[in-house]
């Protein structure tokens, strides 16, 4: 049985080496991508969803909005910003956690799913390498939904600027104020910077971890990535009575310590948001986080190299 294997994996090995000669390495990793928004398609199916939802309570909203913005005009310009802005961030905020659930919940049946269903036995059969497999996987929450999201967030941002222009036109009040206090490019630029910064880079090695336990997990994949570190955080605190684990596992979900804007609490898309790429890029803790990525998923790789079906 084992000398069948050996033959098999050969066999896959040299067909993989051939494959690799005439086709690129690059194309290939574009196809299995293509292959997982096909395969998958609530990858973008959800947050257009949620941003469809966003946009039926904002024009309900509209009922109220020329009320709203005379009565913002006694107001002084920071109050004013915050009632104009309020429908812009919570557009941004809506982009900033949906693509986050969804890809907890894509790491988590990535290579799962293909055992479970048996389709691994198909898609190992081809000349695709455990690593681009992976790695097209891993390009889901670090590359595909990062763009996904951004890409939702213009279109929703755009249609709440134009609809609230019209709205207010239709009943005699002004624009200026809606323009003045908005600069629609620098909003989008900042969201852009906040999304690739803290919810992507940040919580990378999360994703790369669910990817692991997606590829080790005979059976229920959640709880095998929830139990360990809730069991690492309890027995540190029972044992040294801290919260390091704990706080570190938090700080990646939420962004924390990753001092990619100044203030840290301040709303990524307000005006006295200050970048600070380069404190970002030289932060230890972003270099860490990333070689932890390497890690989980080069183990990842290893583990499909030699799961089978469920």
């Amino acid at each position: 049985m084992n000398t069948q294997a050996n033959v098999v994996t050969e066999a896959r090995a040299e067909s993989q080496a051939i494959t690799s000669a005439v086709i690129p390495a690059s194309r290939l990793l574009f196809w299995s991508v293509r292959r997982e928004l096909w395969e998958n398609r609530w990858i973008y199916l959800a947050p257009l969803a949620v941003a469809g939802l966003f946009l039926l309570g904002f024009l309900i909203s509209l009922i109220h909005l020329t009320g709203r913005m005379r009565a913002a005009m006694v107001l002084d310009p920071m109050q004013q910003y915050d009632v104009i802005a309020r429908p812009y961030d919570i557009a941004g905020g809506l982009m900033m956690i949906t693509p986050m659930i969804v890809a907890a919940f894509y790491c988590l049946d990535a290579l799962y799913g293909e055992r479970r269903d048996r389709s691994i036995l198909f898609w190992k059969s081809l000349p695709v390498s455990d690593v681009i497999t992976v790695l097209a996987k891993a390009s889901i929450p670090l590359v595909i939904l990062p763009l996904i999201a951004f890409a939702i967030a213009v279109a929703m941002e755009l249609i709440v600027l134009l609809v609230s222009s019209a709205v207010l036109l239709a009943g005699g009040a002004s624009v200026g104020m809606l323009w003045t206090h908005l600069s629609l490019p620098q909003m989008l630029l900042l969201l852009l910077y906040h999304i690739v910064t803290v919810h992507t880079l940040g919580p990378a090695p999360l994703y790369a971890w669910l990817l692991l336990v997606s590829a080790w997990a005979r059976r229920a994949p959640f709880l095998w990535a929830v139990l360990p570190p809730l069991a690492i955080g309890g027995l540190e605190k029972l044992v040294f009575n801290t919260t390091y684990f704990a706080n570190v596992i938090a700080n990646r979900l939420t962004g924390g310590g990753t001092e990619a804007v100044t203030p840290p609490d301040a709303f990524p898309t307000h005006p006295m948001t200050h970048l600070t790429p380069g404190i970002f890029l030289s932060s230890s803790g972003l270099w860490i986080g990333l070689a932890v990525t390497a890690v989980f998923l080069y183990g990842a790789i290893r583990v499909r190299r030699y799961q089978g079906p469920s």
